[in-house]
């Protein structure tokens, strides 16, 4: 029998809203959150936005830095097309040198905020669950200090595993400020966090 309280409660308040909205996914609403708080993304921007399928963050990315901005988004997954004139999408490995040089030409330089929403496929087994979502944690670290002008933020979902304090550390070492916060929009059963990164520090 389903357990009704399971799967994610998909009907909640932030999946309707997103519907409703037009948003690709729920979420959105936590970068709007996490934006709101701590004002990273501005008119003008240029932003990469790593894992970005299907395409929230990317909406909302858009919205903000507005006509005068860009926002680059790239997935392993082929992205629908978004009808925005300020909006990249990218399929390939934000690793790859090819894929940055493509990204850098795209913001005709360096980006100010590289995000990462990315998360693992669980396999239920947690030991491999924490090792696949830090690795993902810092291939967006190493994205971010490819991509990003000096003095350039990083916004990172982090899961609260083994590793946890030592790439907060990493983190410290490479930013001037490194904040932790956990949006409304997250769900209650979640061990994700968020942690913004800002003042990249000149290799």
């Amino acid at each position: 029998m389903l357990d009704r309280t399971v799967a994610y409660e998909r009907k909640d308040t932030f999946y309707k809203k997103a519907k409703q909205a037009g948003y690709r996914s729920r979420s959105a609403y936590k970068l709007i959150e996490l934006n709101n708080e701590c004002h990273f993304l501005k008119p003008g921007g240029r932003i990469v936005d790593l894992g970005s399928w299907p395409g929230g963050w990317v909406q909302v990315g858009a919205s903000l830095v507005g006509k005068t901005g860009h926002v680059v988004g790239i997935d392993l997954v082929a992205l629908d097309p978004l009808p925005l004139t300020n909006v990249t999408l990218l399929q390939g490995d934000a690793t790859d040198q090819a894929q940055q040089e493509k990204i850098r030409t795209v913001l005709n330089g360096p980006a100010d905020v590289v995000l990462s929403d990315m998360a693992p496929k669980l396999s239920g087994i947690r030991e491999r669950d924490d090792a696949y979502a830090m690795d993902l944690c810092h291939t967006a670290l190493t994205c971010a200090r490819s991509l990003l002008r000096p003095g350039g933020t990083l916004l990172v979902k982090v899961f609260m595993g083994a590793a946890y304090q030592k790439f907060l550390t990493e983190l410290r070492t490479a930013f001037v400020a490194v904040k932790i916060t956990r949006p409304d929009a997250t769900r209650k059963e979640s061990a994700e966090t968020y942690v913004l990164a800002t003042g990249l520090r000149k290799s």
